[in-house]
């Protein structure tokens, strides 16, 4: 008899009237919206400027949505190109398939383009925002609880999820895998936050924790999933990514913290105070000494 489990939603789509309001592209939408909020609050508390991170994400959200669904599609193209199946499904986002691994990536080089273009390094930025990224993720995450994927293997523990049948899927109960890593990530934020406050991480190394500690949740959530995937050596192709991503970012961190400890003084320059230019009143020393010619000069101006 079952007492306790998750109950799945009949319908990813809530409509408002006219207007399909779908779960999955609601939770992303919101998850972006924390992650600037909070990721703006955490700029401007470094000393950047407030709209700073905003403007930025103007560039890096559109990289990161097609950066993830790039990965998704090319990581999963049997979905979408083998036979029977309909390869205008692969732009069909709202649907489900955001692989954050290429999210970040791609997502990254918008950053890039949008803090070259303020001025202001890199680093600096993706350390403000790491843990609202993590936030951000774990509000994505319920996306998937609306269309009804990414589940782990069939269970009976009190918080089961219960999954209805479904193309390419069976009806039954199954581990939350997409409830696991949302908590996952909440933990990820909070350690990032901590050891931010507690060894003024600087330098890309907040960033850094935070890939680092998502790898080891993501290794063993992933472990537990069912969906179908390509696998390496026994593993899943997101374990692979996972621990290669891990060694990474702790190499980083080790490197960045002996090259460039602390943290950075200044994260966004005043623009207005080092556009200003300098007059010829300023140029020269109020103090300045008197040289032959003004000698010269002072004493025609005695014999006259």
């Amino acid at each position: 008899m079952e007492l306790a489990y998750i109950p799945s939603p009949s319908s990813g789509v809530l409509h408002l009237g006219p207007l399909p309001l779908r779960g999955y592209a609601f939770c992303i939408i919101i998850g972006v919206f924390v992650a600037v909020w909070y990721g703006g609050k955490r700029w401007v508390a470094r000393g950047g400027k407030a709209g700073t991170v905003a403007d930025i994400a103007v560039w890096a959200v559109p990289f990161g949505l097609v950066g993830g669904r790039l990965y998704h599609v090319i990581t999963d193209y049997q979905l979408y190109f083998s036979d029977g199946e309909n390869w205008v499904d692969a732009f069909k986002i709202w649907e489900g398939g955001l692989g954050i691994w290429g999210a970040i990536a791609l997502g990254a080089v918008g950053a890039w383009i949008g803090c070259r273009r303020r001025g202001i390094p890199l680093p600096a930025w993706a350390d403000a925002l790491a843990p609202a990224i993590a936030f951000a993720q774990a509000i994505g995450r319920w996306g998937n609880w609306f269309n009804q994927e990414l589940y782990g293997k069939e269970t009976d523990v009190p918080w089961a999820l219960k999954i209805s049948s479904g193309p390419n899927r069976e009806a039954g109960l199954y581990h939350p895998t997409f409830l696991y890593e949302s908590l996952w990530c909440v933990g990820v934020a909070l350690l990032v936050i901590w050891a931010d406050r507690r060894f003024k991480l600087g330098h890309g190394r907040a960033f850094a924790l935070y890939v680092a500690a998502y790898c080891v949740g993501r290794f063993w959530i992933e472990y537990l999933r069912v969906d179908e995937a390509h696998h390496i050596l026994g593993l899943r192709l997101n374990d692979w990514t996972a621990i290669i991503i891990f060694a990474l970012a702790v190499t980083y961190i080790v490197i960045s913290s002996r090259l460039r400890p602390g943290r950075e003084e200044v994260v966004e320059p005043d623009r207005d105070e080092s556009a200003k230019p300098v007059t010829s009143e300023s140029s020269e020393p109020e103090d300045a000494e008197p040289t032959d010619a003004d000698a010269d000069a002072a004493d025609a101006k005695t014999t006259t």
